[in-house]
């Protein structure tokens, strides 16, 4: 297992923090409503429920909710096909996803929830 390390963990952090920041200002732009912003938000942390299933499961269930694939993908089809609920929902999904790696959470490794590609988040840390 191997997890970036030095500049290049600095440098993702920030980038999460730019995502985080370009697509909470556009839903602002937009003059989308806060309550979802903020009901929306940790949506995507239900993906920790695979725990229940075993590592395996969870790592799997949070790394697709928590690429930047679906949510990008989403947010171009709210552009494209004029949707505001595919819009809404693709930047607050973009916002949570930018914000836990500004923090460091990663995408996860199926050997436990602390073992991410931004390197180890919790008490092994």
């Amino acid at each position: 297992m191997s997890a970036v390390t030095g500049n290049v963990r600095m440098i993702l952090r920030v980038e999460g923090l730019a995502i985080f920041a370009a697509a909470t200002f556009m839903y602002h732009r937009l003059g989308f409503a806060w309550p979802s912003f903020f009901w929306f938000f940790l949506l995507p942390d239900l993906s920790f429920a695979g725990y229940l299933l075993g590592p395996r499961i969870a790592a799997i269930a949070y790394n697709l909710a928590h690429s930047y694939v679906g949510a990008v993908v989403l947010t171009l089809f709210g552009v494209t096909f004029p949707s505001s609920p595919a819009l809404i929902a693709g930047l607050i999904w973009l916002a949570h996803i930018g914000f836990d790696r500004a923090l460091g959470f990663g995408l996860k490794y199926a050997r436990g929830f602390g073992h991410t590609h931004l390197g180890r988040v919790g008490r092994q840390a």
